[in-house]
């Protein structure tokens, strides 16, 4: 017979829990010592085994007491009933998961405004999926469409995504300022560097884009991140910036030569 302390030192089963399985009637002691602890048998030894193999993938301690008891159980059906759960169960999880993100990447975007974030992802989530695809493909030829699956995703765990998020989230933050700032012009020079990478000969997608994302009625039937108008025309005044500036050095630069 073995002591209630060892199996627990064998299984790393807490005392305290070999106990709740012994008052629910799940696993009782073969016997006790004289002093009244549990002593537990070779066998089970090997049923405690088999109710943390079962725990481990899922079922329940009632479950699991049915499964032990009855010796007519149709383990089979109970294995994929538990699989067909346990697929559902990640599903569910990976769309938590997802949305987690989502608003992570929300409260990047918004400063950590968490009610602005909430509600906007709120107005993302309730959007007809189907509706979208079927604007976006009226939008969009099929060399379009090939660019567009490479915008950042406010779901999105990938570098790409977050390096472009952070960039949003930074200019909101510099929106007081001016747009010629330096801190603001690094912004968008980055922003125009990260375009030419991801989107290589692509400037008409990203022009027609670019005016879809300044009406807020395209906007939302593209299922896009809602942006202020503010902040895009902060956008867009501080790129027209970059951009005359560029124009002005290089005038400059063929003057000197």
């Amino acid at each position: 017979m073995i002591h209630i302390k060892e199996i627990a030192k064998q299984t790393k089963i807490t005392v305290r829990t070999l106990r709740y399985y012994d008052q629910i009637g799940l696993l009782t002691a073969s016997s006790k010592t004289e002093g009244g602890h549990r002593l537990y048998s070779e066998e089970d030894l090997k049923k405690l085994q088999q109710i943390q193999f079962l725990k481990g993938i899922g079922y329940s301690l009632k479950d699991i007491e049915d499964m032990l008891s009855d010796p007519k159980w149709n383990w089979m059906i109970s294995m994929k009933s538990q699989l067909v759960y346990i697929l559902e169960e990640q599903e569910r999880l990976k769309s938590i998961e997802c949305s987690l993100r989502e608003l992570l990447n929300g409260l990047t975007v918004e400063g950590g405004d968490n009610y602005l974030a909430i509600q906007k992802l709120i107005q993302l989530s309730n959007q007809n999926k189907k509706r979208l695809l079927t604007f976006r493909e009226n939008m969009f030829n099929d060399k379009e469409l090939e660019l567009w699956a490479k915008l950042p995703k406010m779901r999105g765990e990938d570098p790409n995504s977050l390096e472009w998020i952070a960039l949003l989230g930074q200019i909101k933050r510099h929106m007081k300022g001016d747009p010629a700032s330096s801190r603001v012009q690094n912004i968008i020079r980055r922003m125009i560097e990260k375009q030419m990478e991801d989107f290589e000969d692509g400037d008409e997608f990203i022009n027609k884009l670019w005016d879809l994302r300044k009406s807020p009625s395209q906007s939302e039937k593209l299922g896009l991140y809602p942006i202020e108008k503010e902040v895009l025309d902060f956008m867009e005044r501080a790129y027209e910036i970059h951009i005359s500036f560029l124009q002005d050095s290089s005038i400059e630069q063929g003057g000197r030569s």
